[in-house]
């Protein structure tokens, strides 16, 4: 689909906002070096982001001789967005400033049976009472809640939470009647939070053509081009794990056989080593996969077999996606990827070369998530931030009237 002009005033807007977080303080002209963007465009985007609250002027440079520059910086002291990250077994929040900084954080735990919508909400709810409080006059920007599953993020709509049975639950309208903010609230699942959290803060941070791999529970792909996230056109762009690879293969939980998650999801992992290892996993899934951690550090056969095979399988799922996507660089992210990356991560690098075409192959660079935050809450928060920027579009045609 073609850019309008607003798509393209959007882009370069997050790519100046981007810039400026990571390198505040700085001015104009460094900023149209960055970014590419003529100095005129940047100061016209300037501009419009001092009037919308965004940016501050925070002092003076000399410029070497000419009219000293002004050094400009995010509004750290102005408006905050609130990231929400719903699992299983916790809500966990956290507010963030204008520079994407920590400003508070509140976790509530929830027990596996607490998981219908408003067991959910009543949660989120309880939690932003304790951050309101402290935020006193504060204003709220946005609020950005990830929700497993599959997400209509123009209606607010969860569609599929397979965990907890949900379809079509209306969870953003139940969640604005209950916190009653008046501000928007931007709903999607952490597949999609994480890869924009990656945009904005972490190791995507200026690349064209973007994979970030989740390893967990379930398995999938966030896929980002030109600083954007991609959705496609039902907004499940990049389920990477529910591609086959072997179409006589397991059962997975979408109901085909052979996907990629059926192979090197967490419960196909735990499945694997307990069928070479003879016993029963106890105890939760990260417990379960913490021992098999151990297990390989200790040099425990079944346990190398099951690293090695189960490298094998993501070695060729990443292949496909080397192969189809091109990307300049992929991220490997997850719970699984934090628990068993140092065992996985390469075995399957030592593979990816006997499946992967040559070019895609030499092309990309493979990282492995290295942030101590919550990428998930971040990700939701800056969707929040995304949507408080849309409005420069409105912002900037005002101010040129």
């Amino acid at each position: 689909m073609k850019s309008t002009s607003r798509d393209i005033r959007l882009r370069n807007c997050f790519a100046v906002l981007r810039h400026l977080i990571a390198d505040a303080p700085t001015s104009r002209q460094i900023l149209a070096r960055e970014t590419d963007l003529s100095v005129a465009t940047v100061s016209n985007l300037v501009t419009d982001l001092i009037e919308l609250g965004v940016v501050v002027e925070v002092g003076r440079e000399d410029s070497g001789g000419g009219r000293p520059r002004a050094l400009l910086a995010p509004n750290a002291g102005g408006g905050v967005m609130i990231g929400v990250d719903v699992a299983e077994t916790y809500v966990y929040l956290e507010v963030y400033d204008l520079t994407l900084a920590v400003v508070d954080r509140v976790e509530e735990r929830m027990e596996p049976s607490e998981n219908a919508p408003e067991q959910i909400i009543g949660h989120i709810a309880s939690a932003m009472d304790q951050i309101r409080e402290r935020l006193g006059g504060r204003a709220i920007l946005g609020l950005g809640v990830s929700l497993p599953g599959q997400v209509d993020v123009t209606w607010g709509v969860s569609g599929f939470a397979p965990n907890w049975n949900w379809h079509d639950v209306p969870f953003r309208k139940l969640l604005a009647d209950r916190l009653q903010l008046g501000v928007p609230i931007y709903l999607d699942n952490p597949l999609k939070t994480i890869t924009v959290g990656e945009l904005w803060f972490g190791e995507g941070r200026g690349v064209d053509r973007l994979a970030v791999l989740i390893l967990g529970t379930g398995v999938g792909a966030g896929l980002a081009f030109g600083g954007q996230l991609y959705r496609g056109a039902t907004n499940s762009a990049g389920e990477w794990g529910h591609t086959t690879i072997n179409p006589a293969g397991p059962q997975c939980r979408c109901g085909a056989r052979g996907c990629i998650e059926a192979y090197i999801g967490a419960p196909a992992i735990l499945w694997h080593w307990g069928q070479l290892d003879g016993r029963a996993n106890a105890g939760s899934q990260t417990e379960a996969m913490a021992a098999l951690a151990a297990a390989w550090d200790a040099g425990e056969p079944t346990a190398v077999r099951t690293i090695e095979t189960v490298a094998e399988y993501l070695a060729a799922g990443v292949a496909n996606l080397l192969n189809l996507f091109n990307p300049d660089l992929v991220v490997l992210d997850g719970w699984v990827t934090s628990v068993l990356g140092d065992a996985l991560i390469p075995e399957f690098e030592r593979r990816l070369p006997g499946h992967a075409m040559e070019a895609p192959l030499k092309a990309v660079r493979l990282k492995r998530n290295g942030e101590d935050r919550n990428m998930v809450a971040l990700g939701a928060a800056a969707l929040a931030l995304e949507g408080h920027l849309n409005r420069l579009n409105t912002v900037g045609s005002r101010s040129r009237r």
